[in-house]
């Protein structure tokens, strides 16, 4: 068994990808069985108003390119996984900041908040000079108070459309 996982090690080394932890894996096997499409809409569509938005700053919102855009600038994917936790983690919280405590989506928001502070145990080991300074530098203003003023309206489905994408192109290979 153990030979087979350092056979699975090295091929991925050899490609140029980092291997994910067993942790890391299971939790986002968790997170995409919680960020389902049907419980995306139902929970982050349906229980909202029309066309409601969250007001995020502008780099809380990672889409699929912005990861092609770094891995082009040879961002590693431990550092690329870093950045997906602190931005998705940033906007669970977002969108719990504007759910009162008996809304119907509450809870599925707060179980979401525990598989991120789990998965925030696993990152914990990382430190802002171990990734890359693009990544250390869009962590720091993802987590400024001051960063309002680039702000911009995303509604709450989509944001965890583009947490789900991004984190199956992170973690489709290595888990």
């Amino acid at each position: 068994m153990q030979q087979g996982y350092a056979a699975v090690l090295c091929v991925l080394a050899v490609l140029g990808l980092e291997a994910a932890a067993p942790g890391e894996c299971e939790l986002t096997r968790l997170l995409q069985d919680k960020l389902q499409y049907e419980m995306r809409l139902q929970y982050m569509k349906h229980y909202f108003p029309i066309d409601y938005t969250v007001r995020v700053q502008y780099e809380e919102v990672l889409r699929p390119s912005n990861i092609t855009r770094l891995r082009n600038g040879t961002v590693s994917e431990a550092a690329l996984r870093y950045l997906w936790f602190h931005v998705s983690s940033q906007a669970v919280l977002r969108i719990r900041e504007v759910l009162p405590e008996k809304h119907p989506s509450w809870k599925y928001t707060q179980e979401l908040c525990q598989l991120f502070d789990a998965l925030g145990e696993e990152y914990s080991k990382y430190r802002q000079t171990d990734v890359e300074a693009v990544v250390a530098d869009l962590v720091k203003l993802i987590h400024s108070a001051g960063a309002e003023s680039r702000s911009k309206a995303v509604r709450p489905k989509a944001l965890l459309d583009n947490c789900l994408k991004v984190m199956r192109m992170l973690y489709g290979v290595p888990c």
